[in-house]
């Protein structure tokens, strides 16, 4: 769990918005190369192969993470904002935040009406991403731009945080940070001792954004089977505990069923076989896990499993609480479960018919 743990610290710290992937995806691509040659494509999705043989399993997890982008620069020095991907609008009024500027990196805080002024009727209302701005301190637009290197179509992130507390980590962005901290904790399992059997680890790109990052990599790696490994909302807190008993420390989630019904529609319903055959590796090897579905989001397996002549894909799920909020809370211990979990499942030959 320590390695976890400092994995996911390492990796919340960098910014990473849809479309500026590259200095984690950096930074993950440095991890793996200890343990054989990380490849890349245009967009930026990396990954590492390790093991020989067929069939080939491909494992992702994404290297973004939700975020805003500037769309206006007021006369004043305050920006105006989209959202990119699921930014909670309820969430963000007095949040502080970090743009990535030409010059480097510029916090700030996303304003709001002094309480003093806010009128009886505005107090319980949540305001829209287009009502909302952003004060970086400066005074004029020539400010921002010149002193500060931020102008339209600046890109920007929660502040960065980061706390353990015994088997929790509070921090920003452990979606999909967690993921990736699994996948690097597997690849050296696997370098160690390589499985009967190729696995591609993949670290995938714009995930948040149209869920189609990954494609190119998917259509060059070819894969027969595919793992999402991603993070799924927690149902243990007073508000949710009606909807799911899915709770953070009792093991990954292996989902049955997603689905988002708004947008494109799309989702992940898993072959029976595949569900069945991790149940029985997982209670086999002892390993804790809980079985979940996922109503209104969706992962990379969605169109990833569309891809080509088509791969069966399961995702598997981190338990976390307050998605996409500024601090989202995930148990080390079902992550550690989840990385016990992928190791066993690679060292089976994963078929229908096996």
């Amino acid at each position: 769990m320590d390695q976890l743990a400092s994995l996911l610290q390492a990796y919340t710290a960098i910014p990473a918005p849809s479309g500026h992937e590259e200095a984690l995806g950096d930074r993950v691509a440095a991890d793996w190369s200890a343990y054989g040659p990380v490849q890349r494509d245009p967009l930026g999705n990396r990954w590492l192969t390790l093991g020989a043989g067929d069939p080939h399993i491909a494992i992702i997890a994404h290297l973004d993470e939700v975020g805003f982008v500037v769309r206006k620069v007021e006369p004043d020095g305050f920006l105006r904002i989209h959202r990119l991907g699921g930014l909670p609008e309820r969430a963000l009024p007095m949040q502080q935040v970090l743009l990535l500027g030409r010059q480097g990196p510029v916090t700030g805080v996303i304003g709001t009406k002094s309480h003093h002024y806010t009128p009886q009727e505005e107090r319980y209302r949540v305001l829209t991403a287009d009502e909302l701005y952003l004060d970086i301190g400066a005074s004029s637009a020539a400010e921002v731009r010149t002193a500060h290197g931020i102008d339209v179509g600046a890109f920007g992130v929660y502040a960065r945080t980061f706390r353990r507390q015994g088997d929790l980590v509070f921090a920003n962005a452990l979606d999909d940070r967690v993921g990736l901290a699994v996948l690097s904790v597997l690849a050296g399992r696997l370098a160690a001792s390589p499985p009967p059997l190729r696995v591609t680890l993949v670290a995938s790109v714009q995930e948040e954004f149209t869920l189609r990052g990954v494609l190119p990599a998917i259509r060059t790696l070819d894969p027969d089977l595919i793992f999402s490994v991603d993070i799924t909302p927690a149902c243990d807190t007073p508000d949710l505990k009606q909807r799911a008993d899915l709770a953070l420390g009792a093991g990954p989630a292996l989902t049955r069923y997603s689905f988002h019904s708004r947008g494109t529609l799309g989702g992940v319903i898993p072959p029976a076989w595949l569900v069945e055959r991790m149940e029985a590796i997982a209670d086999k090897a002892e390993i804790r896990w809980q079985p979940a579905t996922f109503f209104g989001g969706l992962t990379d397996a969605s169109f990833a499993q569309l891809e080509g002549r088509g791969a069966p894909a399961l995702d598997i799920g981190i338990p976390a609480r307050y998605t996409h909020m500024p601090v989202e809370v995930c148990s080390l211990r079902d992550a550690l479960r989840a990385c016990d979990l992928l190791d066993a499942c690679v060292r089976h030959v994963l078929t229908p018919t096996d």
